[in-house]
């Protein structure tokens, strides 16, 4: 019998010796490789912390102690030991466990995630009503380094530093977000990785100072200013207290000893402090070890040889983003990329060897990358913001006022637009539609096939001269639509399909399923016209008003929220034409295939044509 098999809570962790905990660590880390093989999710960086999540959940009363995990894709480990182990087979499954903490799953789960650096200014919010309410438990925030470069925990590490609220910060350094972390903090934290142990030497270094004699004010304040220059000589993580934390580390985080030692004495210091804990991601299975950004995020392997079961030969459309910005950058001097930690994601990895002084990786810092982009624009490059979707939303500030405002030339190619899958809420890319549309000066275009999509690409970047989102999604297509290849121009759509009964209006990966869809309704004898916009904004009103003129019928497909375009194509139609809007609802979508929720959702091609043919309508 494993010793897995007698742990379903915290509580039967703390039944086991040390010897004990480190024969469970190698079984959790075997069950994940084995779960992962079969559901895919995110391996590496859960086989990074499954000492430190172990510790954790040993150390602290939990869930009375409050444990927040940054980003959350690293908490299997958690989901598995605080009851949900027999559930990890439908990990990221629709209507299975989500690959995220969530509140409404279980108690343990303090705080919902996804997004990065978010933990340490929920923690600080739960620890300080804590206080409010005089109540006694612990408050930990589990933070990356690669989420560390975010501006929101410099923000929050700031207004903690500045108060005296306990809170536990630890910092799970495994030089790795997605792709290689780079910037200061980066560096920074190399350089503390190869220092001794902090508190040793703090403690021999301050007793050495505090013994020096002093005498008179001039020499003590010179004395003063000696030790101050001593300290952030050889005393690492300075950076740190500097900003009023107390500093813990660097922490072996596969040392199960070391780590129980340490979160007992962190629990012991008041205020804030930061326990820095060094980990490998990937840890304990070679192929993750060895290439840990490929295995961020998998899909089923095969655990023997570490491949995919399943290949595709039909590029995806960050593949063709990728070549095709290489092939437009060999010929435009001026065009530079832009990503957030995102270079392998948004298909950057071969302009990064090609065009290497050309290409510049913000770290998870949208909001830095989006003005950055806007001052390029401003001295003459032409900069490419190569950003998910729904990560696009934490800079829309910067979108708006340092870009369209003053109407720059900055190109957003925003990837993963629509549904994305098994990452649930916080990955869709469903509202960039809506946001992006609000924004004078802004320009959407949509492609169908990746023919369109080179070709809106191009225009965005060399005929252009504003700020242009292309928006596309995620995996591969093997369509060709009808008319992709015609010229792009601002503003203007193409009917795919002829008809004369029923105007099916759509942009995107839409436009194939239009496409079935008017297939269906074509043996049931109803001859429909299917419109590609192309364009999301501006509207080719022109070529709806014709269409539908002559139909007195339309159907508005969209893959998006339901106040995004498809709302305003329906203020632009005539009052006597039938309306029947097909989006998302007003609703967070949760996680499951896309197929899958295409169909939960009415979206797929057989749920369209039955509400077309059972007549539907929603009169204007």
């Amino acid at each position: 019998m494993k010793l897995l098999d007698s742990i379903n809570f915290p509580e039967d962790l703390r039944k086991l010796n040390n010897e004990e905990l480190n024969i469970l660590n190698n079984e959790l880390r075997q069950y994940i490789i084995e779960s992962v093989s079969k559901t895919g999710g995110h391996l590496a960086s859960n086989l990074g912390v499954v000492e430190l999540t172990v510790a954790l959940h040993y150390s602290f009363n939990t869930p009375i102690d409050k444990i927040i995990w940054d980003v959350g894709h690293q908490s299997y480990i958690h989901k598995i030991i605080t009851g949900r182990k027999e559930k990890m087979s439908t990990l990221r499954q629709y209507n299975g466990l989500s690959g995220f903490p969530k509140r409404s799953e279980s108690c343990y789960d303090v705080f919902d995630t996804g997004h990065s650096s978010t933990s340490i200014s929920a923690a600080m919010g739960i620890a300080r009503a804590r206080d409010l309410k005089k109540e006694k438990y612990e408050v930990v925030a589990v933070i990356g380094d690669g989420a560390l470069t975010g501006g929101m925990a410099f923000e929050a590490l700031n207004d903690l530093g500045r108060s005296n609220t306990k809170l536990i910060i630890v910092l799970n350094d495994n030089e790795m977000s997605i792709s290689p972390n780079v910037g200061g903090m980066s560096h920074y934290l190399s350089v503390i990785r190869t220092s001794s142990r902090y508190l040793s030497t703090k403690k021999d270094i301050e007793k050495l100072l505090n013994d020096m004699p002093v005498v008179g004010k001039t020499i003590k304040s010179f004395l003063k200013r000696t030790k101050d220059g001593i300290k952030k000589m050889f005393i690492p993580g300075m950076l740190f207290e500097e900003l009023g934390l107390t500093y813990m580390g660097p922490i072996d985080g596969h040392n199960t000893e070391e780590l129980l030692e340490s979160f007992k004495a962190a629990k012991n210091i008041d205020g804030p402090l930061i326990m820095h804990v060094i980990t490998k991601k990937g840890k304990g299975y070679k192929y993750a070890e060895t290439r840990p950004d490929e295995y961020h995020g998998v899909s089923p392997f095969n655990v023997v040889t570490g491949e995919g079961l399943k290949k595709s030969e039909v590029p995806t459309y960050s593949k063709v983003f990728g070549r095709k910005l290489c092939e437009i950058a060999g010929e435009n001097k001026n065009v530079v990329a832009i990503t957030a930690a995102m270079t392998d994601g948004t298909g950057l990895k071969e302009f990064s060897k090609i065009y290497p002084d050309r290409i510049f990786d913000a770290g998870i810092a949208e909001q830095h990358a989006v003005t950055m982009a806007a001052g390029l624009a401003v001295n003459g490059m032409v900069p490419v913001v190569a950003v998910y979707s729904s990560f696009l939303q934490r800079a829309y500030d910067q979108v708006i006022h340092d870009v369209a405002l003053q109407n720059l030339h900055v190109v957003f190619a925003v990837d993963r637009a629509g549904l994305v899958g098994d990452d649930g809420e916080t990955h869709h890319g469903v509202f960039d539609e809506g946001f992006l549309s609000q924004i004078p000066n802004m320009t959407i275009m949509a492609p169908a096939d990746y023919t369109e999509f080179e070709n809106m690409l191009t225009y965005a970047i060399n005929e252009y001269d504003g700020p242009v989102a292309v928006r596309y999604p995620r995996g591969n297509s093997s369509s060709i639509i009808n008319n992709s290849n015609s010229p792009v121009e601002k503003g203007k759509g193409a009917i795919v399909k002829e008809g004369s009964e029923i105007t099916i209006v759509c942009s995107g990966k839409m436009v194939e399923t239009a496409i079935k869809v008017s297939e269906i309704l074509e043996k049931q004898n109803i001859d429909a016209e299917v419109i590609n916009l192309r364009f999301i904004k501006p509207l080719d009103e022109n070529l709806l008003n014709t269409s539908v003129s002559k139909t007195k019928k339309a159907v508005i497909i969209e893959e998006s929220s339901l106040y995004g375009v498809a709302s305003l194509i329906k203020t632009i139609i005539p009052d006597d034409v039938d309306v029947l809007l097909k989006t998302l609802p007003d609703e967070f979508i949760k996680h499951g295939s896309v197929e899958e929720l295409l169909k939960a959702n009415g979206l797929d091609e057989k749920s369209i044509a039955e509400d077309i043919i059972n007549n539907k309508w929603r009169m204007q």
